[in-house]
């Protein structure tokens, strides 16, 4: 699972890794549970096992599947891209070998032409991962973490104390109201609705507590969908506009052909 992505605010994914495990409510409905289940069913042969089947719905089930025939994916695309790393997993959850996100950190090093955004819901892990392996920060990285309501404000706080170019929230999928919320040391805010089967509603005015505090506080604003069942008829207008704000990082990274 390399390539081309519709996900709005990235170009490309690339996924090192396969196998997640669910660790707060936000990963109820996670599309990538889904995704990995019919990838799985199909012989994905980096999908093996990583899903069971509970009810009538597939979870995760712990297992981690290194995908080495991906490692090298971003070396070979030339045309400077936003690459969301692991958009099938998580990075920074327990399982992972140090060794490996050791190997991304050289990849995305080599690639310095592309834009790699990783994202989390363990800044805990990310903070102690990158402060014992003495992880470059490296100006083409981005790091960031999810918060689906206000009981995860505390991520923020974890993710501030992450050495990084760039820092980001990814509020999605919103599932609550997040409340007041210090951002100072993050750059970028996504807000989105959880979407598929069992999509919990987004409200409007949670949407506009957190575009007004990112206003307040110089923060680059995105809007990605609302969300819901069926999330192309929902659209991604917010006051009857797209918002694609991105953040400006201080260092661009240099071209392919540099």
């Amino acid at each position: 699972m390399a390539g081309l992505s519709e996900i709005e605010w990235t170009d490309a994914t690339w996924n090192p890794i396969a196998g997640c495990t669910m660790i707060s409510p936000g990963c109820t409905n996670c599309y990538a549970m889904r995704m990995a289940a019919r990838l799985q069913a199909i012989g994905h042969p980096a999908y093996s096992d990583v899903t069971r089947k509970s009810g009538n719905r597939a979870v995760w089930t712990g297992k981690i599947n290194v995908n080495d025939k991906a490692i090298a994916v971003p070396l070979k695309w030339r045309t400077p891209k936003k690459v969301f790393v692991n958009s099938m997993s998580d990075l920074f959850q327990d399982n992972v070998p140090l060794e490996l996100v050791i190997k991304v950190w050289d990849v995305m090093a080599a690639a310095h032409w592309h834009i790699f955004q990783i994202l989390t819901k363990r800044p805990d892990n990310m903070l102690k991962v990158v402060k014992e392996a003495n992880l470059p920060t490296l100006p083409n990285v981005w790091l960031g973490t999810s918060v689906e309501s206000g009981k995860f404000n505390s991520r923020v706080s974890l993710l501030r104390r992450v050495p990084a170019a760039v820092r980001f929230v990814s509020f999605e999928p919103l599932i609550g109201r997040v409340g007041k919320i210090n951002l100072t040391g993050i750059h970028w805010a996504i807000v989105g609705g959880e979407s598929g089967p069992g999509a919990r509603p987004m409200e409007a005015d949670w949407v506009e507590d957190l575009r007004i505090q990112c206003r307040k506080q110089a923060v680059a604003f995105f809007f990605k969908q609302w969300g819901g069942t069926n999330k192309k008829a929902a659209g991604r207008k917010y006051r009857g506009r797209t918002w694609d704000n991105f953040p400006k990082p201080s260092v661009v990274p240099l071209s392919a052909a540099e």
